[in-house]
């Protein structure tokens, strides 16, 4: 059985219902009617948010529970979102197909499958479109309250200026916060965060 199938089994939203904070301070960049794609959006929390700002979302994810779970959540909370199954290895990404990418906490990835996605995620970004990004750092290891455990699947300050040296950074800022979301993300939390734009 998928990993994160086991993992989102439950009638409990793994992550919870609401909106990651970072996504959530960036509303103002949003405007509505906006292509998105919501990257591994799990149970749909951060997709669904963004189709109640009025955008057309297209949400992906390699669990088929959570992506039953986030069409349910799309349906409760009125909002029409497209839901789609996708192995993000292999998955169509597109070319200038999006305004915007949303890719929160997308670090199941290891290094070379996470090169290779975010090649895609820039290919698939319409020139001017925004990259909204958030994922922890080698200190999460630490804190131990959500994220991968290992090390090379997170993120370093250096590592994302590297790899996003081709687009417009406007943020990248590396924190520690408390969060909350649900189960699977909560307490002091190592963060950080990007916005770039394409070029």
């Amino acid at each position: 059985m998928n990993v994160w199938n086991e993992r989102y089994a439950s009638e409990e939203y793994h992550f919870g219902t609401e909106p990651n904070a970072f996504l959530l301070s960036q509303r103002n960049r949003l405007k509505p009617s906006m292509h998105c794609l919501a990257v591994a959006d799990g149970e749909g929390r951060n997709g669904v948010w963004l189709a109640e700002q009025g955008l057309n979302v297209l949400s992906v994810d390699s669990s088929s529970v959570a992506v039953s779970k986030a069409r349910a959540l799309a349906q409760q909370r009125g909002v029409t979102m497209d839901v789609e199954l996708a192995d993000l290895a292999v998955w169509e990404w597109g070319v200038d197909r999006f305004d915007l990418v949303a890719a929160i906490f997308i670090q199941f990835a290891p290094p070379a499958q996470r090169e290779q996605m975010f090649g895609h995620i820039k290919q698939c970004l319409k020139p001017g479109g925004l990259l909204l990004l958030q994922g922890y750092t080698p200190r999460q290891l630490e804190y131990r309250t959500g994220g991968p455990s290992a090390v090379e699947n997170l993120y370093t300050e250096a590592m994302l200026r590297t790899a996003f040296a081709d687009m417009d950074i406007l943020h990248l800022q590396e924190h520690d916060d408390i969060i909350y979301e649900g189960t699977g993300h909560s307490g002091m939390s190592a963060l950080i965060d990007v916005v770039a734009r394409k070029v």
